[in-house]
């Protein structure tokens, strides 16, 4: 197992979200994550990406508990072993779609030229090549989208965690980004874990977990 969660359990205040929810997948899996709003997709996802940490048990990526780790090697780990794919993109309006991209490689110190090289392969792959040298403001949600899986890319990530993100495209862009995660699944042996509300993309998917009140059911 790529990833296995166990006996999450997050509140806030007085409101409990998370009640204990495990979780393990498999290298290569394409899993999707359903319920209603308020049933604690999306901070399980946050937690298994490091943004949030549980009250109690145990978030476990390729052999490590990652919450062992100081606050500077979590965000190191999480650089290097997750990407994030959002429903809002989160580009820097500022840079480029090539720059935008390159950023965690950046941060990770790899080399500048290795890094451009590697992004301009991404963007090739995700027919967003032409794009490259335009910023944010330029280009379409579907161009943007795939430019943000470019990104999530870029660091070869063990993961890649997708909180909604066919939410703010039409049927048409939606369907062609799921096709791409599968693409990326046959090519990369890439694993992605996505809370969605779009049945046809659970439906497609490798594996359905549901979630209530907190809960795997």
């Amino acid at each position: 197992m790529i990833l296995k969660a166990n006996n999450i359990f997050k509140s806030y205040g007085d409101l409990e979200i998370l009640k204990g929810v495990s979780i393990s997948v498999k290298k290569g899996e394409i899993v999707s994550i359903v319920g209603a709003s308020g049933a604690g997709k999306s901070t399980l996802l946050h937690i298994i990406g490091t943004l949030d940490k549980p009250d109690k048990g145990t978030v476990v990526i390729e052999n490590q508990e990652v919450f062992a780790l100081s606050e500077k090697n979590i965000a190191d780990f999480r650089n290097r072993h997750i990407g994030f794919v959002f429903q809002f993109h989160h580009l820097l309006p500022e840079f480029t779609a090539l720059e935008n991209v390159c950023i965690p490689g950046f941060i990770a110190g790899t080399d500048r030229k290795v890094v451009e090289q590697r992004g301009m392969e991404l963007l090739e792959t995700l027919g967003v090549a032409h794009r490259a040298q335009h910023k944010p403001a330029a280009m379409s949600g579907g161009e943007q989208q795939r430019v943000s899986v470019a990104r999530a890319l870029i660091n070869n990530p063990t993961l890649v965690l997708a909180d909604e993100p066919s939410g703010n495209l039409d049927s048409e862009n939606a369907t062609a980004l799921h096709q791409l995660f599968f693409d990326l699944r046959d090519k990369l042996q890439q694993t992605f874990i996505i809370v969605t509300h779009n049945e046809d993309l659970a439906r497609i998917s490798d594996r359905t977990i549901h979630m209530r009140d907190g809960l795997i059911y």
